[in-house]
């Protein structure tokens, strides 16, 4: 779901950090690229609730019965636990970094574009995973990844991970797309209707799409461009512009767009696919031969949440296997629960989003926020940071 320059400093050297080991600690140790974590402990025990926890998500992750009433895990929550949850849906990563600054609330659904700038910036705090019984279950590829913790010391729990796929109207683009090619081509035949992400991170596919495709640039990593792959990449940007009819962040406004056929093509999440399509709009979806961008979300508490506890039972409620497994039919993606596959109503459904299958999610590149040290292992030359693709963007929009 998913931009501001005045965190990219201190969150640069954050995200060259891979993380492992332990599951509570003390975060503050000097790490690779220099970076020094805000000093901060968890928690060694959580109070009564507080009765209410203000939560920051992508939509579809935060269901009460509003959107569909036989979709609702918020409460059986409330009743569970005596938290009543306030929700605030966001559509980009900026959004929810941004939101975090305020202090208002207590936990965010972060993507890996956002992790560790909250960790950076202190907005976050490290995550005592004792104190969260469904985090045993979790599935071991999405524990303790560079997204996810810091010198061993976990900042959150697993929500769930996916790819963005390319959904597209079944009566207008014709055949069936395999390729990427459908959206970049510059004679494309659905000029006005393509659309795209609109956010800077967005960058990033036009660069898995130049790894196929330029093999000439040697790009190893989307998140990590030089001058020329960079240049190459904002280049074909902004030919995809006199193509774009919407630059999207609102997942229901771009169902509405696909069902009226103002859009015919174009990045979008499962969960809209599915929303789409059941509301019988003409639309299905694909994973492109060269791969896609992605997303492994975390569930973070703030660094100085008022509500604690209630944050704390909240993580451990939506990882729990059939809460988990809800929510990710719900949306569309893997979970991050290993027992939730058992609880799926589609017996199939893991298989289908390859929830255990390391193989298949090799082929995707999650979120992760660019920074001067190349994140593929260059140290000859120099990438471009967030600030940099966060200017480049609002030309490339115009």
């Amino acid at each position: 779901m998913k931009m501001r320059a005045t965190l990219v400093a201190t969150a640069a050297a954050a995200l060259a950090l891979a993380g492992c080991g332990g599951s509570s600690g003390t975060t503050g140790s000097t790490g690779q690229g220099g970076f020094k974590a805000p000093p901060m402990k968890a928690v060694t025990h959580l109070g009564p609730g507080e009765g209410q926890v203000n939560l920051i998500s992508w939509p579809g992750y935060v269901e009460d019965g509003s959107s569909d009433k036989s979709v609702d895990w918020v409460h059986p929550f409330e009743k569970a636990t005596g938290c009543m949850v306030k929700n605030h849906a966001a559509g980009t990563s900026d959004e929810m970094v941004n939101l975090m600054k305020t202090g208002q609330y207590d936990a965010v659904s972060a993507s890996g574009d956002a992790t560790l700038r909250l960790i950076a910036a202190g907005s976050v705090q490290p995550i005592n995973t004792k104190l969260i019984p469904s985090y045993k279950d979790v599935f071991s590829g999405l524990k303790m990844k560079p997204w996810n913790s810091v010198n061993g010391v976990a900042y959150g729990v697993p929500h769930g991970r996916g790819a963005n796929v390319l959904m597209y109207r079944t009566d207008l683009v014709k055949p069936a797309p395999t390729s990427w090619d459908v959206v970049w081509n510059k004679a494309s035949p659905y000029k006005g209707k393509v659309t795209a992400y609109d956010s800077p991170i967005y960058i990033a596919d036009a660069a898995v799409y130049l790894m196929a495709h330029r093999p000439d640039l040697k790009i190893k990593d989307p998140y990590a461009l030089d001058d020329k792959q960079f240049n190459a990449a904002v280049a074909l940007l902004k030919k995809q512009n006199a193509d774009i009819g919407e630059y999207w962040s609102d997942a229901l406004k771009q169902v509405q767009s696909f069902k009226s056929g103002d859009l015919a093509v174009g990045t979008s999440w499962q969960y809209n696919v599915n929303l789409a399509q059941s509301e019988k709009a003409p639309v299905d979806a694909v994973l492109p031969s060269e791969g896609s961008t992605g997303w492994s979300d975390t569930w973070m508490i703030a660094a100085h949440t008022k509500h604690l506890t209630c944050a704390y039972k909240w993580l451990n409620w939506i990882i729990s296997p059939k809460v988990n497994a809800q929510v990710a039919e719900w949306f569309g993606e893997a979970p991050s629960d290993s027992k939730s596959c058992a609880l799926t109503s589609d017996k199939n459904f893991c298989t289908t989003y390859h929830a255990n299958d390391e193989a298949y999610f090799k082929k995707i590149w999650y979120w992760t926020t660019p920074i001067k040290q190349c994140l593929d292992g260059r140290t000859d030359v120099s990438c471009k940071t967030y600030a940099d693709w966060t200017t480049a963007w609002q030309e490339i929009k115009g």
